[in-house]
Parts: C-alpha cells; structure tokens; sequence
C-alpha cells in the first residue's frame, strides 16, 4: 500500500469488516482510516502496511465497549460498518465516539427486520402485513389468516408468504412458503423468522449517501432477477419514478433519524405505482453494486461512503465529489451471480455467446472445487459473478435474463 497524504483537518474513520475495495478506497483518498477486522486479517494488513485493530465482530459480551474505548483513545472520529454483521457495533462504537447515546438504538432499529417494519409503520411508510414466527404453528395460521383476508376461496390457490432470518444480509435465510405443507420443511434452528406477506410488484433497491440528514447521492438499483441480477442506472421506466423514490427516501431519513452516512433500502412498486416498503440496510449492498456504481460513474462508491460518515466533511465536498445522478453515467454496469444448473460439474466453462457479447467485460469464477453442487436452500450463495457494461438499458436486462438459461459449470 502506498504511503498515505491525509488531510489533518478531516476525520480519522474505522472501517468495520474486512473488505478489500473498502480498504484500497481509503488508501487512495485523504482520510486516515484503521481496519478492525477478526484476526485472520492481521498478516495481510501487516505486509502491506494497512493500520489495524483486531477484533471479534461474533459475539457482543462484557468486553464489547473496549473496542469503542480503543477507537476514542485513538482519535478515531467515527466507525463505518462495511457489513450487516457490523451495523450494530458500528451504533454502538458511534454512540460513545459522538456521545449520542440513540445511535445505538438506531442501529438496533437497523438490524431487527420486524422492529424495523414497525418503525416505519408509525412514520406513515406502507408495508405489507407482517409478524415474527416462534414455530411452525405460527406461520401456519399467518399463511391462513393472509388468505383468509385476501378473500381466497378453498381450492384456490394460496397466495405465498414470506420468511426472513430477523438479523441476516439480503437472501440468506429467505424462504417463499405457499401450502402448510411446505412448513414442515423449515428446520426448527431457523426459529424465530419474519413472516411477511407477499406484495406483489416490481422490486428494487436504493442506495443513498446522506450527509447533515439529506441525499447526497441517490442510485436506483434495477434487479433483474432477485438474488442473480443487477445493474445500474436503472431502465427509464424505473428511473421514471425517481420523484416519488426520493420523497420515500425522506421519509425514512426522517422516521429513522438518520444524519448521515449510507442506506440501502428495498422497495415494491405496484402496477399503481404505490410503493411499499420491504427493509432497510444501513451498509454497502452485496453484488459488487458500488463497483457497477463506479463503473457507470466513475466515483469510488466507497470513498463516498467515508466522505457521508466523516462529521469533517462540508458540503462543498460532497457536492464537488458526487456526479448528477443518471446524466453523468457514461454507460449501463451490470452483473449476473452464477449458480450450477447442473447437479454434477467438473469444470468452469463461460458460455461463447456470453463471452463474445459486446458488452461482457469480465467474471470471477472460479473452477469447481467438488464435483456435487450442494442443493440450494431458499437463496444460496452465487458462485461468482459475470460482469457487463454497456450502453443501452435494454439490451442490458435482457442480456442479464439471458444468463439465466446457460451454463457455466458443465
């Protein structure tokens, strides 16, 4: 890593989690920064110079101040959680760096899907119809009693419901429940979960950069499919409701209190253009989106994110930093998260056609480590992802669908 020139009169920020974009961004720009990642980070950061505090994100126990404590005794000005399993220290950490004792609420908040609903509920947000589950027996009435109210008559179809592990990032733990009988299939250590009731609609994400409580940056996140396909700026007929996307995103700066920093929220629009509320992340998304960010735009997404955490940063940073949304974008970045079709594969075999494509930029896949392709429960985790930039929106999401039917591991 380089010798870094930072900026004496701007912050000193802790980057929580392990993430090497992250670091490389704060490498190359004017802010000192500190690393606090588990152990297994140490020899890495030692050889190529990056400053480091270890510590142990798993558990929260009687020790769990000393690490804010550590970061004030440092100088530290303010923490930055890289993941969801670091939002909740990040509150914590913020809380004593700031003195402002709420930010560990607010973290909370952040963290539980169920809290989270009703908080949003109160602050006029629609969400669908939502309650936890401590067993079975609980989302077999909740699957009864949402179709009971959507008036289904027996023998019709039910409508589905959904599951969501209260605490977890994105898909995992994500299940679709349609008949009493599939909810047997849940194991019982997945207690208790989410339940929330299927809004039908077109669903995206938001990332935003919030500085002194308003939007510095806004993008929207036009999925493809959920859980395989991403790109960005999203299609016009997403982007045509960018007005009313950012009037939901004040309001839920205004219902969460949120000052600054970084959210990634998830929303429904419905054929009459309601918009539903599904949950909020206050954290870089997954799917390597600020990398398409950065790619589309040409700012470092994760520098951005240190500029809206820094209580240093001015205004005149901020507008000078961030481009106008969707007219600065020099073009559509996309990526497909790759997952065996096959039950069986020996080997990495990129599709010619995907290969050959003008937009195909790049992938990272990798060969097969074993030949069985473990069975995916709910949404599993991708194999790598395949990488397009290109100029029309179009010809972007439909090359994304495409993928979907190719395979990569044969």
């Amino acid at each position: 890593m380089s010798e870094q020139k930072y900026n004496p009169d701007k912050g000193y920020v802790a980057l929580l989690g392990w993430s090497l974009s992250a670091v490389e961004a704060a490498d190359k720009f004017d802010r000192r920064y500190v690393v606090v990642a588990p152990d297994w980070a140490e020899a890495y950061c030692k050889e190529h110079d990056i400053p480091y505090v270890p510590w142990n994100f798993e558990r929260l126990n009687d020790r769990s101040v000393e690490i804010a404590q550590t970061l004030q005794d440092m100088g530290v000005d303010v923490a930055i959680p890289l993941f969801e399993e670091t939002v909740e220290w990040a509150g914590a950490i913020n809380s004593v760096l700031m003195d402002k004792p709420r930010l560990f609420g607010q973290a909370m908040l952040l963290r539980d899907k169920a809290l989270m609903k009703r908080r949003a509920q109160l602050g006029g947000i629609r969400v669908g119809i939502f309650e936890e589950a401590h067993d079975r027996g609980d989302v077999i009435r909740f699957l009864k009693r949402v179709n009971q109210t959507l008036l289904k008559l027996d023998g019709d179809p039910n409508d589905p419901i959904h599951l969501k592990a209260f605490d977890k990032a994105g898909c995992l733990g994500h299940r679709v429940i349609r008949t009493p009988d599939e909810v047997d299939t849940i194991p019982e250590e997945e207690f208790p979960v989410l339940m929330e009731s299927h809004l039908d609609g077109w669903e995206f994400a938001v990332e935003a950069w919030i500085h002194n409580g308003k939007i510095a940056f806004l993008n929207i996140s036009e999925y493809v499919t959920l859980g395989y396909s991403v790109f960005v700026p999203a299609t016009p007929d997403l982007e045509k409701y960018r007005d009313q996307i950012r009037g939901e995103i004040e309001k839920l700066i205004k219902t969460f209190d949120i000052d600054f920093g970084f959210i990634h929220p998830e929303y429904f629009v419905t054929s009459d253009s309601t918009m539903y509320f599904g949950e909020v992340a206050y954290r870089p998304p997954g799917f390597k989106v600020f990398e398409l960010l950065e790619r589309a735009y040409g700012f470092n997404a994760y520098q951005g994110l240190i500029l809206s955490f820094d209580p240093k940063t001015t205004a005149e940073e901020i507008k000078a930093f961030f481009p106008k949304e969707v007219v600065d974008a020099k073009g559509y970045a996309g990526c497909f998260g790759v997952y065996p079709r096959r039950r069986v594969v020996s080997k990495l075999e990129i599709p010619e056609e995907t290969e050959n494509h003008e937009y195909f930029e790049s992938h990272e896949l990798t060969p097969p480590l074993e030949e069985t392709v473990t069975k995916r429960t709910a949404f599993g985790t991708h194999w790598g992802l395949v990488y397009f930039f290109g100029d029309d929106p179009y010809t972007m999401r439909d090359l994304l669908k495409h993928q979907e039917e190719l395979d990569f591991y044969v």
